[in-house]
């Protein structure tokens, strides 16, 4: 497993509690404006933190710690993921996954296997501007449906989230959003930020002002009434 990061605390990341994250590398989108391109094209073998140290460090923090967050990239596609999760749980943490819906088996099944407390997927668009979004031409949907479809069952307390950024977010999208995620759980739309880790800066990619993120989010709570904005103000 490919772990590049670890956040030894969080109060934000995994929502209810105090938490940790730990960042895996390695995504199958490549979207322009994701904020870490040093887990996804960039990524640095010389940087990579044995499992056998977050372990520790977990096992020190069992009981100061509620949660642990699993983080990316996209962490879902790390084979082996079921292993260290097991290791995890075994001390006693509560464990929240960020994933983009696009291994909706591996979702499932490590659900099932009560190895996953809270998920928070991301949509990145409305179905019709995925491709475009995610960066990858041609771009079939099915998993990550699948996914949505599975998380609004309510087998596992979930939030979707979209960032939104102005050169792919426009007011249709938000729409056609609320229309396919009507009567979810939590969603948030978020601002975005540039972080000087981008996967294409050269895009000059800018955020929303707060104005037209309270309009947004209107739009969408015509469909989903419980929506909110993140990190915006």
């Amino acid at each position: 497993m490919n772990i590049q990061g670890l956040q030894k605390l969080t109060l934000l990341d995994y929502p209810g509690m105090v938490a940790c994250t730990i960042f895996l590398a390695g995504c199958n989108f490549r979207c322009p404006f994701c904020h870490n391109a040093s887990l996804v094209t960039h990524i640095d073998p010389s940087r990579q933190i044995p499992e056998e140290e977050v372990l520790a460090f977990l096992k020190k923090r069992a009981g100061v710690l509620d949660g642990v967050c699993i983080t990316g990239g996209e962490p879902l596609l790390a084979l082996d993921l079921e292993p260290f999760l097991t290791e995890i749980r075994r001390l006693g943490y509560q464990i929240k996954i960020d994933t983009n819906g696009s291994c909706a088996g591996r979702l499932k099944y490590l659900v099932e296997k009560e190895l996953i407390d809270y998920v928070a997927m991301d949509i990145k668009n409305s179905p019709e501007k995925y491709a475009m979004t995610t960066g990858i031409e041609d771009y079939d949907l099915e998993n990550v449906r699948e996914s949505v479809k599975f998380l609004m069952t309510g087998r596992i307390p979930y939030e979707f989230r979209t960032t939104v950024v102005r050169e792919f977010h426009k007011r249709d999208d938000f729409k056609a959003i609320g229309k396919w995620l009507a009567g979810a759980e939590k969603y948030y739309l978020q601002g975005f930020v540039d972080s000087a880790d981008l996967i294409c800066p050269e895009m000059g990619l800018r955020a929303y002002t707060g104005e037209i993120m309270e309009q947004a989010l209107e739009i969408v709570k015509e469909y989903i009434p419980n929506a909110r904005l993140r990190g915006i103000g």
